[in-house]
């Protein structure tokens, strides 16, 4: 296995960059300052380069959250947050060639961001909460099915029709709900169809659904990497 400290090293320093920027988000801040200020908190972090395109911080704002694009296309624009709102942040971090992938949907509630693990049923916001707790029960039911001599293909399948089912919709430009973490982002291999590859057959994979609801107008994003240890799945 790769070095698994660099791993954890790099993917803390997202989760701990994720955490800060809830003190910024508000109503009236822009896409681009938001990735100036996640940008800032990584470098002050230690983080000097971003794997993913060099971006570091996929940003959308609003009714943008449905947006799925490559890195290489990503500017962020000058929307800004409403006083009630939401927030796709997709982290891109690397250190000593070691990546962190790590995103999360933000949810803004009379002017103030709240992250997910502290929404509740109080906040009057329906849309917003279903959304954000329906991407949880994906990663639960991801975390449930996955085996390690499971292909890519199969994991794909069962995790699309189970959106299907749910009345959601896969919103990723590409149709695929992760990939594996590389050093190079161009060998990299997706939950996708016709990926045959067995996941013992490599080392660490995101599951990063990016949903809508059919009919909604906004999109959710909710990203980690996991691995298998003895056979059993871990969040990296």
């Amino acid at each position: 296995m790769n070095d698994i400290s660099n791993y954890i090293y790099v993917q803390t320093i997202a989760k701990e960059t994720m955490k800060e920027l809830l003190n910024f988000i508000k109503e009236g801040i822009s896409e681009r300052e938001i990735v100036d200020i996640a940008e800032r908190i990584m470098k002050d972090k230690g983080i000097v380069k971003y794997w993913y395109h060099g971006v570091g911080a996929f940003v959308h704002i609003g009714k943008r959250t449905t947006i799925s694009e490559s890195g290489i296309n990503y500017i962020p624009s000058d929307k800004l947050v409403e006083r009630n709102d939401i927030v796709t942040i997709d982290l891109s971090p690397e250190f000593k060639s070691y990546w962190g992938d790590y995103a999360r949907t933000c949810v803004v509630i009379n002017g103030k961001a709240i992250g997910e693990d502290s929404i509740s049923p109080q906040h009057n916001n329906a849309q917003f909460i279903e959304g954000v707790n329906f991407q949880k029960k994906l990663h639960k039911i991801f975390r449930d099915y996955v085996k390690p001599e499971m292909t890519f293909e199969d994991v794909y399948l069962y995790i699309n029709e189970v959106i299907r089912q749910e009345k959601y919709k896969n919103l990723d430009f590409a149709g695929n709900v992760g990939h594996t973490i590389e050093f190079d982002k161009n060998i990299r291999r997706y939950f996708e169809l016709g990926n045959k590859t067995k996941l013992n057959e490599v080392t660490f994979f995101t599951f990063e659904p990016h949903i809508k609801k059919e009919n909604e107008e906004y999109g959710f994003k909710r990203e980690d990497i996991y691995y298998f240890e003895n056979d059993q799945l871990l969040i990296l």
